[in-house]
């Protein structure tokens, strides 16, 4: 047993032998730097074990739609918004990775008291010991995951860096044989290899490519990923159910206190000061809107599809912001680094299709309790 797979255990030991077999499904944390964080939620009612998993209605329910719809139109927005405040109104990465916290911890705040049909609170709860030390560690792998990807969007170009974030499944096999031990399966291996071939493809191709921007975009991935793990011993945990609206507030704050300081060394203030002006305040103010939109959103259709319908459905967006992002901001492609982008994205689905299969064979191959109930 691996280090990281004794600390989780401890923690909380029905994790352990839970989560080995789900980790792998969660591809795109959080999120993307710019998707937070992106971690399965029962949309704050109270269910039985398996209930979900029996009575998952998937995106046949009209609120799934319409969730998925709202997690598309804010990331959209918040990813467009963060490249024209960097690259067109020339802000420090650094102010708007704080503002961007601080707003999403107000408005993460607002709806620990109105949660606006998100989910629904449960009373009554105490909070755990570690709760502080958790949300500490969330909102430090908050601040890595927001700021790597703006530093990233800072040197390279929107399609280049959301195809490079397209990579997640490769850092999510990493860390489940680092910290759980997991071992991947055969179709599952496989399946990374068009996704590594497609990212290799495309950097050595792209015109806007920058060691910095390809290095961040990398270590995005890499604090999601650690992020969905932390998250997900919090929301296994069964003795304390946390919402939405918690793992937006307190992480942000965490995160917020942690960097406020850096200010004082790494901002410009006078730089500041004179680019400061109410079309830049604005766009900062919506972009903070809209993320925090873009990560309650993802949590609640978390809650109506499985993580593969997600995977597919997180694909398919990157998809469509990276072509979208082509057109909007005439970004120039060449030819081979458009077909890179695209046998990244065949290589995420088939990684998807991997995950799925993988998951079923174990289940058929594993001895339940059920099975031994019956067998005896």
């Amino acid at each position: 047993m691996s280090f990281g797979s004794k600390f989780l255990s401890s923690r909380n030991p029905f994790l352990f032998t839970t989560s080995r077999s789900r980790l792998l499904s969660m591809t795109d944390k959080k999120s993307d730097g710019e998707d937070g964080m992106l971690f399965p939620q029962e949309d704050g009612i109270n269910v039985k074990p398996n209930s979900r998993a029996k009575k998952n209605p998937g995106l046949q329910h009209p609120r799934a739609i319409c969730f998925l719809i709202l997690w598309y139109i804010f990331s959209g927005v918040t990813l467009f918004l963060n490249k024209y405040i960097l690259s067109y109104q020339k802000a420090d990465p650094h102010v708007l990775c704080g503002m961007q916290m601080m707003i999403t911890m107000v408005c993460g705040l607002i709806q620990l008291r109105f949660p606006l049909g998100t989910y629904r609170p449960v009373t009554g709860q105490r909070k755990p010991e570690d709760f502080k030390r958790s949300m500490v560690t969330l909102g430090f792998l908050q601040l890595g995951t927001i700021m790597f990807g703006l530093i990233a969007l800072y040197f390279v170009a929107v399609s280049f860096a959301e195809t490079v974030k397209s990579s997640a499944p490769l850092f999510t096999v990493l860390i489940a044989w680092l910290v759980m031990g997991e071992r991947t399966g055969a179709f599952v291996f496989l399946s990374l290899i068009p996704v590594m071939l497609g990212l290799a493809l495309c950097s050595s191709n792209e015109l806007s490519f920058s060691l910095i921007g390809f290095l961040c975009a990398l270590t995005t991935n890499l604090c999601e990923c650690v992020q969905s793990v932390v998250s997900k011993s919090l929301l296994s945990d069964s003795t304390y159910r946390y919402n939405p609206a918690e793992l937006q507030f307190y992480p942000n704050l965490a995160a917020v206190i942690i960097q406020l300081p850096t200010w004082y060394f790494l901002v410009d203030f006078k730089k500041l000061s004179t680019q400061m002006n109410h079309d830049l305040a604005f766009a900062i103010f919506l972009d903070g809107v809209s993320f925090h939109g873009q990560t309650i959103t993802a949590y609640v259709l978390m809650s109506y599809v499985n993580p593969v319908t997600y995977s597919v459905a997180n694909t398919t967006k990157r998809a469509f912001l990276i072509w979208l992002s082509v057109l909007m901001f005439g970004n120039p492609v060449t030819l081979w680094s458009g077909i890179g982008t695209g046998i990244v994205i065949a290589g995420v689905l088939l990684y998807s299709k991997a995950r799925e299969v993988d998951a079923r064979r174990r289940e058929q191959f594993s001895i339940t309790q059920d099975k031994l109930s019956v067998i005896r």
